[in-house]
């Protein structure tokens, strides 16, 4: 396939390869030169104030409360009170 690069260095990526890889109007790509060749590739922007949420360390709290609650290792508690007796 062919591509024509226009005014200001724009370019349309044809409509069949952004559905291939979910590509919408207002996404980010990075783009690279590798031996020679532009590479784009999609980017996730995520806010500075909700960064540490991506770390990880944080992930992989979060991938272990999951395993533990699909595995029912967790307790329900009626009442604040009862849940900070648990912790004595």
């Amino acid at each position: 396939m062919l591509i024509k690069l226009r005014h200001k260095g724009q370019l349309t990526i044809p409509d069949h390869v952004r559905r291939a890889i979910h590509l919408e109007e207002g996404d980010y790509l990075a783009v690279s030169v590798r031996d020679g060749a532009i590479v784009l590739e999609p980017k996730t922007v995520i806010d500075a104030s909700q960064a540490w949420f991506w770390k990880a360390d944080w992930q992989a709290g979060e991938r272990e409360a999951s395993e533990d609650i699909a595995s029912g290792r967790t307790q329900r508690f009626d009442s604040d009170e009862d849940f900070l007796d648990s912790l004595v």
